[in-house]
């Protein structure tokens, strides 16, 4: 078994989900979740097949997110994996578990805007995530400040009352 990193390419403001599912059935049901959680999302979505003729699966309505969610899914080759990139102003927040309730999903490994690497194991039989490194490590403990800083910025976004 050897192990390859494989790091996300994205512009920095684009969140994206990162998770394995079980199924083909999975593109349709992930874009139907989505556009009944967050009505005039923009996104792209694919579904790397791990059965044959294991094709990279794909949908969605942004073309540039399309081209990202294709292009990671096709360097990561892991089986049954999905990535779902969401255009400017839409955050894993308001869909996550509209995801995480699609039958098919067995496990989201991230759901980030951050610089993530994907750990993916490789053996003679395929590929496989085996986990994610989501951003950097920590520079220190919040203080007071930062305390402050975090709860104006929750209630900045509406995110808090």
């Amino acid at each position: 078994m050897n192990i390859e990193i494989v790091q996300i390419k994205k512009p920095e403001n684009i969140n994206f989900i990162l998770g394995q599912s079980h199924f083909i059935k999975t593109v349709e049901d992930i874009h139907e979740a989505l556009v009944t959680a967050v009505p005039g999302i923009h996104f792209g979505l694919a579904f790397c097949e791990a059965s044959n003729p294991r094709l990279i699966r794909w949908s969605g309505n942004d073309e540039a997110m399309l081209q990202l969610a294709r292009e990671n899914a096709m360097a990561i080759g892991a089986g049954h994996s999905f990535i779902l990139f969401l255009a400017e102003g839409f955050y894993p927040v308001n869909v996550l578990n509209a995801v995480k309730q699609v039958p098919e999903v067995c496990r989201v490994f991230c759901a980030t805007a951050n610089p993530t690497e994907v750990i993916v194991a490789v053996t003679e039989q395929g590929r496989g995530i085996m986990g994610v490194v989501d951003g950097l490590p920590p520079a220190g403990i919040e203080g007071e400040e930062e305390i402050a800083a975090r709860k104006s910025l929750l209630r900045r976004f509406g995110y808090k009352l």
